[in-house]
Formats: C-alpha cells, structure tokens, sequence
C-alpha cells in the first residue's frame, strides 16, 4: 500500500472515531410509561422528519421512576414520558426532573395543563366524565360529580377502584375546589350509592353499565371510545357534567399524560427538541388520536370519533393540584370507605 493511500485510510479511520460520538450524542432516549403502540409511530414519525433516532423503554410509573432514581446521574433517560397529573408531579418532587424555558411550549400547551415550574408538560388531554346507560337514565337527570353524592343514585353508581390514580386525581381536585370536608362527604355519598364494589378497570366499569348492574359510572373518555368501537350497539352515552358557565372553575375535571426531560439528561438539546415537536400540530394529531385522547393545542382538531361526542367546558384549576393533593385525596377515600 502506497504511503498516500495508507494516509487516506488513516484519515479515514479518525473520521469515523471522531464522528460516531457525535451520531450517538444524536440519540434521544426516552422512558415511557405509555406503551409502545401509542408512542411508536410518533418516534418513527420524528425520526423521519429530523433523522434523530429515538431509542425508548415502556414500563409502569412505579418502576420507571423508581430505576431513575437508581440510575441517577448514570441515566440514559434524556425524556421520561407518563399518564397523569399526579405521576408528573411526583416525577419533580422526587427531582427526576428539569425545568425548560421554552416559549414553543409555553406557547402551545396552556398554562392549566403544565407544570408552574415548567418541568413537565401536558401533550394531550383526558376527559374523566359520567357515562350512562340511556335505557335507564335521561340526560336531565344528571347535572355534576358531586351530584352523584344524591340520595337517589343509591344502588345505581358503579366505580372504579380507589387504588388507580385516576380517581385520586378526580378526588384531588374535589378536594382544591371544595376544601376537604365537603370533598369527603361527596366521596361518602358515592360510596353510599355504589350498587357493587368498585371494579378492576374503567372497561369493567362501563361493562357493569351497559349490562344493567349500574346506571352511571365515571370513566376517561377513551375507554368509553376504545369499548363503543368494539360494540357500536351499546346502550350507553357520554354526559359532560358540571358546564356552569357562569362558574370560571366549573366544568369536566381533565388529567393530562405528559413528558419532562430527565434531571441527569445527557442530550438535554435534542430532549427539548422532541418536547417541543410532540406539542406541534403535526404531533398533536398523532399523539391525541391514537388513544381516542383530546390535543392540548387548542387550534389542533379532533379525531372525528372524538369530535363526535360533542363539546364540553374544561375545568381549568392546574392540574398539577391531582399531584400536590393525591395523599389527601388517598386519605380521604380511605376514610370514607372508597376502597
């Protein structure tokens, strides 16, 4: 080998070396409690517009937050991903979090469905609402959350188990909006009317509607979108309660799922990068309709299934408060028998 040639493959050789640091720096790595059919083609989608390979690991809140913490600054984690309010908060008050000045965030997600520290942000909006069976209930019949509490619902509510975040959230918010007392005897006159014991699952749930067993029961919207997709003919129907207008903190308690970047992020450029695309309304389409959820960009439209449900006035207290109150809210449906 001539010593010119032998020059151009050493050349060569350094190039390679010095660049695959910088194709790995690239790389965002992302823990995700959403599963992987719902994140998938967003990272695939992200990939293709950007050519940055998203690498990610699906697991529960519990286990995910528990190996951030593990792991520390040792983390792979630039994005850690989850459902719920409640989870978020947690993930920052165990400082698994960063804050993000970004005015793209700032910018399309509004300021009721982020965190006040901007360390996570919503990416899509969940509906938790009555839904009734229209055999045995009218619209009129119905009007809050805290009239389900009414002596004439007795035998006719059907819950979901006081264990999943979700009611705690729910009961969180009870709790900011009431104060705790008149939140407890909201919660013991739900209990009161239970005509089972609280079920396994929102499914479960309206199954237990839809069959009879119940008359009403409370649900994120997209279960009751993934089960009418499934059976189309079943007897039951979407209220959106407490729409008072004249009440600026009336209206459907919603939750969000949403991100944060990573306290120890390694690539915290192209985490606030991904942040930021998954609140564009490209994004937004994606994100939100493959759960049947709602965009938390106002001016992204709905899935039409979605839309077809009709709409409805959010509640607008921060939903950070289903984190700042979830032990309350744990304590409370403890106390009154919501087990």
């Amino acid at each position: 080998m001539s010593f010119s040639r032998s020059l151009l493959a050493i050349l060569a050789l350094i190039a390679t070396l010095t660049a695959a640091p910088l194709a790995l720096a690239a790389e965002v790595v992302v823990y995700s409690v959403r599963n992987e059919q719902l994140i998938k083609p967003l990272f695939d989608a992200y990939t293709r517009e950007t050519g940055v390979p998203v690498k990610f690991v699906t697991d529960k809140e519990g286990p995910l937050m528990a190996r951030l913490k593990a792991e520390g600054r040792n983390t792979p984690a630039d994005l850690f991903i989850t459902v719920d309010a409640g989870n978020l908060w947690q993930a920052a008050q165990e400082d698994l979090l960063r804050p993000v000045n970004s005015k793209v965030l700032q910018a399309n997600i509004p300021a009721h469905l982020r965190d006040p520290g901007n360390e996570w942000f919503g990416l899509s909006v969940r509906a938790r609402t009555l839904v009734y069976n229209k055999n045995k209930v009218k619209p009129a019949d119905l009007s809050s959350y805290e009239e389900l509490a009414n002596p004439k619902w007795k035998g006719r509510l059907c819950l979901r188990s006081a264990k999943k975040v979700y009611n705690q959230s729910l009961v969180a918010m009870l709790i900011h909006e009431h104060g705790e007392d008149k939140a407890e005897r909201i919660v013991r006159g739900w209990v009161t009317n239970l005509a089972t014991d609280p079920l396994p699952d929102d499914t479960k749930a309206l199954e237990a509607v839809a069959a009879g067993l119940c008359d009403v029961t409370l649900v994120n919207t997209y279960y009751y979108g993934r089960l009418m997709e499934k059976q189309p003919n079943l007897p039951l129907a979407i209220f959106w309660p407490n729409q008072n207008l004249k009440d600026r903190n009336a209206g459907v308690h919603v939750n969000v799922s949403g991100a944060g970047v990573t306290r120890h992020a390694k690539n915290e450029k192209e985490a606030v990068r991904l942040l930021e695309w998954l609140s564009s309304d490209k994004a937004q389409n994606l994100y939100a309709d493959v759960n049947l959820e709602y965009p938390v960009k106002s001016d992204v439209r709905w899935d039409p299934a979605v839309a077809a449900w009709g709409r409805f006035k959010s509640n607008l207290i921060n939903v950070s408060q289903a984190g700042a109150l979830q032990t309350k809210a744990v304590m409370l449906m403890d106390r009154a028998g919501y087990k």
